[in-house]
């Protein structure tokens, strides 16, 4: 077992090296290897191939950092919901995320990447709020699958909103649409360095909430009984969400599926141990990223497919055989 751990981990880890300098030479202009290596020790360069590498550094580190927060976002939620086909989506969290986004858009005339990451973290935050207390309605307070019903009908709410403010302004209709594709072109080093205090704050509370996510596992009755806080630990383990998914959210827009494939590839490599999935998540959400960030870049070439076109692709057909064995087994 050991050994497989480590043969896995060393794999991941070669993924992620290819998928980085992949990334730094791929594109509209493609740069050979020995180039994007010689550019990267020595960062003075600036003959026009060393420029283009340079440009596309913050777009490698952003793709990365988004990745691996919505590989984190996606094994938390399906933690606390026990629900093997949720990701970040099934709180309405990126509902809740666009709605504020637009509304600040159309009402506010919000232009900074601060003011985008604000205003989809309090959406996210008041969408999670607004689920919890529906769901806590009724006989039996919260369970899994009441906060999935809630998460549902919240959505449905929040996207009928979002068209009746966008759909009387173009303005707000064409910066929105090109934003809801789902896009990490166009980051710039103060959009990382404005995301990841959130960032970090975001994957700090998802270890700690990791031993009672291994025990919340075997369910609520069981969990109680081994002293797990089952309430304290699904509103942390959503504040953590909020935090990673809200953020990337407001700077790239809703990005889907990666929060969905991350966890299963894990869990079939190194089982259901949440210690290890949340780190490994983020290590396979970065990797599955920004593979599909460059993967829309060759297949738009000279142009570019949005990364959020590319990972529906990838990840609709998953989603698929994933609901299909989920009818027969659970996490």
């Amino acid at each position: 077992m050991k050994i497989k751990f480590i043969s896995m981990s060393l794999l991941l880890i070669l993924l992620l090296v290819f998928c980085i300098f992949s990334s730094l030479a791929f594109g509209s202009k493609n740069i050979d290897l020995i180039t994007v290596i010689d550019t990267l020790k020595n960062l003075d360069n600036n003959n026009f191939e060393a420029i283009v590498v340079k440009e596309r550094i913050p777009r490698t580190v952003f793709g990365l950092l988004a990745g691996a927060s919505l590989g984190i976002s996606g094994t938390l939620m399906q933690s606390i919901t026990r629900n093997p086909i949720a990701d970040p989506s099934i709180l309405g969290i990126n509902t809740g995320s666009a709605l504020f986004v637009v509304l600040g858009i159309a009402f506010l005339g919000v232009t900074t990447y601060k003011e985008y990451i604000i205003l989809a973290l309090l959406g996210g935050l008041i969408t999670a709020i607004s689920v919890y207390l529906i769901a806590s309605i009724g006989n039996g307070g919260i369970s899994p699958m009441k906060l999935a019903l809630s998460g549902v009908i919240i959505s449905a709410i929040l996207s009928s909103l979002i068209n009746v403010v966008m759909l009387p302004r173009s303005e707000v209709m064409s910066s929105f649409r090109f934003w809801q594709v789902g896009s990490i072109s166009g980051v710039t080093w103060q959009s990382i360095i404005v995301m990841l205090p959130f960032i970090i704050l975001g994957i700090i509370l998802s270890f700690f909430v990791a031993p009672a996510l291994n025990a919340l596992a075997l369910g609520d009755e069981v969990a109680i009984g081994l002293g797990v806080k089952v309430g304290l630990t699904r509103i942390i383990s959503s504040i953590s969400v909020i935090l990673l998914c809200g953020t990337v959210t407001a700077l790239a827009g809703p990005i889907g599926f990666i929060g969905l494939m991350a966890p299963h590839i894990i869990r079939m490599l190194f089982g259901n141990n949440i210690k290890f999935i949340i780190p490994m998540s983020a290590f396979v959400g970065s990797i599955l990223l920004t593979f599909s960030d460059v993967i829309g870049r060759i297949m738009g070439s000279p142009s570019e497919l949005e990364v959020g076109i590319v990972t529906a692709f990838i990840g609709a057909p998953i989603f698929i055989i994933i609901s299909m064995k989920a009818k027969v087994r659970s996490l």
